[in-house]
């Protein structure tokens, strides 16, 4: 079982986490905020960009040095292709209170999950539910796909990590100094091995941060069945969306029509939508 109490210490934490505050912004069209209280005192906001009550919800855990805010845009650009967006943050990000460490990210966006898929069904959101993580988000996508497996109908990871190691060396930190193993780091290779809903995953060929062949390992270990591996041509770590454009939604809406099946809520919507104009 992993435990990654060993990286909550301040000299890693200060390299894992880059916290950026922002204040609280007026959310754009189709959008509103949500915010749960992870512990007493603790504030975590999110805001959900909303399609339709019966569109596929992703449930989106962004990267490191990103904010809630960051996403306006590209919330507006999976408002197009067909999807709801509820990207959830982590503590000391955004408007968000509290200090991120790796044990409390873990426990917020479990209980996350739970409050998140609560609210949505207060909201009447129907459509089926995927989680998506990028870069440090993969981490909590894949834990919450290996716990709720039963609850959410398929993975997305971009630019995720398999090993954790490596990616600490990147970071500047000896895992042999500060007597780190593999089995005390965030496991996203072991957990992924447990995740059997159909699952894709997105990497930039030019990546440096994480290799591809970071993304590679997690396609390898992946338990899914119906899985995916794309490498986007040309794109970095941080590139992914401006170097595919339109093609990077359509892919991630294709998987979804893929896991969801020919029924889906849109071509529902759209015979009722025939039906009643074909009415006298």
């Amino acid at each position: 079982m992993q435990d990654p109490t060993k990286l909550d210490q301040p000299e890693i934490l200060s390299r894992i986490f880059y916290p950026r505050h922002e204040p609280k912004t007026v959310p754009p069209p189709g959008a509103v905020d949500w915010e749960y209280e992870a512990e007493p005192g603790i504030v975590v906001g999110c805001r959900f960009f909303v399609h339709h009550q019966e569109a596929p919800s992703i449930l989106y855990f962004h990267g490191n040095g990103e904010v809630v805010c960051d996403h306006d845009d590209i919330g507006q650009d999976y408002m197009e292709a067909g999807c709801n967006l509820l990207v959830m943050t982590y503590r000391g990000y955004g408007w968000s209170t509290g200090t991120p460490t790796v044990q409390a990210m873990f426990k917020d966006g479990r209980r996350l999950f739970s409050e998140a898929t609560a609210w949505l069904r207060e909201k009447d959101c129907t459509g089926p539910l995927f989680i998506m993580g990028r870069s440090l988000g993969s981490a909590c996508a894949i834990d919450l796909a290996a716990l709720h497996g039963d609850m959410v109908k398929g993975l997305i990871v971009e630019s995720g990590f398999a090993d954790s190691l490596p990616l600490l060396k990147t970071l500047g930190i000896s895992p042999a100094a500060a007597g780190i193993t593999e089995e005390e780091c965030f496991g996203n290779k072991e957990k992924i091995a447990a995740v059997k809903i159909p699952t894709m995953i997105l990497h930039g060929a030019r990546d440096q941060l994480l290799p591809p062949a970071e993304a590679e390992k997690l396609n390898a270990a992946s338990g899914a069945r119906n899985k995916q591996f794309l490498l986007i041509p040309g794109a970095d770590h941080n590139t992914m969306i401006s170097t595919a454009g339109r093609l990077y939604f359509q892919t991630i809406r294709q998987f979804i029509d893929s896991v969801t099946g020919a029924s889906s809520w849109r071509n529902t919507r759209k015979q009722k939508q025939s039906g009643a104009k074909d009415r006298p």
